[in-house]
């Protein structure tokens, strides 16, 4: 083999190498400096500190006070559902049941995607699918279901903190369809006078602003502090991102290939 090809090869390999490692080093930085600026409104955060019963119970009774909710509990912590080896994946933020059985699927969501409608109605789909044992044949015992999404963004436009939905008779709105099956998009971006001083005090927080008189918020931002100290926490969303930037670049390289063919 000509040296001199020998040579140019461990050089393009050396270099190669090398810009990686410099790559990752950047990613790195970048990732670390990330962490230390999260807030509630990151989803991975939210569901650290949501791992708290009592923050997780007194924010869903801010969202839903008609329900005086007295306990909850975790089935599972961050539930992946997956029903198939062909069917999509889904991991929920928080997962949660009451003492009174009805089953909670709160996520947060800091991107609008517009695909937020029809992501709701896969999740139910997905919880409905946990509710029912294998070989049950009675549908009466699905649980009544809360898909409630927390917005850093008006979904609608309509200038809202709060937009719930139930299925209802289009003929005769005051029919509900009875499928107990509810899901409610909250707003952080919103000026409107249309939810209680709590709620309000929560999405404000999501949105930046912080009431130093309300005990809640207090207690939450100290759940963050603790939550952002977390060295496994730390590690693991640390792992997630770069993870999810090999993939990107993956997807990229395999762009640009195709776009070269």
């Amino acid at each position: 083999m000509d040296p001199f090809a020998l040579y140019r090869k461990m050089f393009e390999y050396t270099w190669a190498v090398w810009y990686y490692i410099k790559k990752e080093v950047v990613w790195m930085k970048e990732i670390e400096t990330k962490w230390e600026s999260l807030d509630i409104s990151n989803d991975f955060l939210f569901g650290k500190v949501m791992q708290n019963p009592d923050l997780c119970k007194e924010l869903l009774r801010r969202i839903l006070p008609d329900l005086n909710i007295e306990r909850i509990e975790y089935p599972e912590l961050q539930k992946s559902i997956k029903e198939g080896a062909e069917s999509k994946g889904v991991r929920l933020d928080v997962y949660i049941e009451d003492d009174k059985n009805i089953v909670y699927n709160v996520e947060m969501q800091a991107s609008d995607s517009k695909e937020l409608p029809k992501r709701s109605r896969y999740y139910q789909g997905m919880v409905d699918l946990q509710l029912l044992d294998a070989g049950e044949k009675s549908y009466m015992k699905l649980n009544r279901t809360y898909v409630i999404f927390i917005c850093t963004f008006d979904l609608y436009g309509k200038g809202r903190h709060i937009y719930t939905f139930e299925n209802i008779c289009k003929e005769d709105n005051s029919l509900s369809m009875g499928d107990e099956a509810v899901k409610i998009f909250l707003n952080s971006d919103s000026d409107m006078d249309d939810v209680g001083g709590g709620l309000r005090a929560f999405l404000d927080y999501v949105k930046g602003i912080k009431a130093t008189e309300d005990e809640f918020i207090y207690n939450l931002e100290e759940a963050v502090k603790k939550a952002k100290a977390n060295k496994k926490w730390r590690r693991d969303y640390m792992t997630m991102e770069m993870l999810e930037r090999v993939k990107f670049e993956e997807g990229k390289e395999e762009g640009r290939e195709e776009y070269l063919q």
